[in-house]
């Protein structure tokens, strides 16, 4: 079966989907041997550690691209869902996006309807108008024919333009034949439910990180609420930050690591150099 495949009867099945989000090769690597099936590959995520920085529309495709494929070359297995972000420029920059998406190898892409660039400023995410959004999402759908990939169709319309329009956007977008919606910046239970309504048979995908003014479920709250598949931009890069910092603390005080640090055969466990031993043995050249 192919990524787009795979993920597809994983989303058949009545469990809700777990995507943790990664951003490189160990990243990926860890993900799927902690067991998980799916990851998200995320931009906020790509964005702190290629720029050290907050995600505003600074990281590009080729920068996305190139994190890809370090997650999928660390873990083939893994399926990815790509995120594609705004498609990177108009509707034919969305089909380029989606293509190179889904020839790479990964199960899904994000596209999402916002305006960029950005205004100067941190706070919104001003959208384009209905009509150009609909023939974004169906540049995505039409391009996603080629390799099967599936196309997530995302709204961040909720905080600019109200719950309303966002939810006609999402009746739009499955009519034009996206794959899994998302809402973004739901601000209570009963506007997820419109939302999740709006979407019909169509998997509804949410972001389940606290910290973002946005209605934050729990896990088995959103499975409740009709949610099918989610992920959490910081539930591997804040620890990983935290642990950072714990090095850094440790060897600021004088000590050689920090006490949360792994022992150093598990961390060449980890890493496998007894993989790379095992497989490199058949090419060795005996005397």
């Amino acid at each position: 079966m192919t990524p787009p495949d795979r993920l597809r009867a994983l989303l058949g099945r009545p469990d809700f989907v777990v995507m943790p989000a990664v951003w490189d090769g160990l990243s990926a690597k860890l993900t799927e041997a902690a067991g998980f099936q799916a990851a998200f590959l995320s931009g906020s995520c790509v964005a702190a550690s290629r720029l050290g920085g907050p995600d505003l529309d600074l990281i590009s495709f080729g920068e996305m691209f190139d994190s890809f494929t370090m997650a999928h070359g660390a873990a083939p297995d893994l399926l990815i869902l790509a995120d594609g972000d705004h498609g990177y420029g108009n509707a034919m920059n969305v089909q380029r996006t989606v293509r190179a998406y889904g020839r790479a190898g990964a199960a899904a892409v994000l596209i999402e309807d916002k305006i960029t660039p950005r205004a100067l400023t941190a706070a919104g995410k001003p959208c384009l108008p209905r009509e150009e959004a609909r023939m974004k999402i169906r540049a995505a759908v039409e391009a996603a024919k080629d390799s099967g990939i599936l196309v997530l169709a995302r709204t961040d319309c909720r905080p600019t333009r109200g719950i309303d329009e966002a939810v006609a956007r999402i009746e739009m977008y499955v009519a034009e034949g996206a794959d899994i919606v998302f809402l973004d910046s739901p601000a209570d239970e009963d506007e997820i439910r419109r939302a999740v309504a709006a979407a019909g048979d169509r998997p509804s995908f949410a972001v389940l990180s606290p910290g973002s003014p946005r209605a934050t479920p729990t896990r088995t709250e959103a499975a409740a609420l009709g949610f099918r598949i989610g992920t959490y931009p910081t539930g591997l890069l804040s620890p990983a930050v935290a642990g950072m910092k714990a090095g850094l603390d440790a060897l600021a005080a004088g000590a050689a690591e920090a006490t949360s640090a792994l022992k150093p055969a598990e961390l060449r466990a980890t890493l496998g150099y007894a993989d790379y031993d095992a497989q490199a043995k058949r090419f060795i050249v005996a005397d």
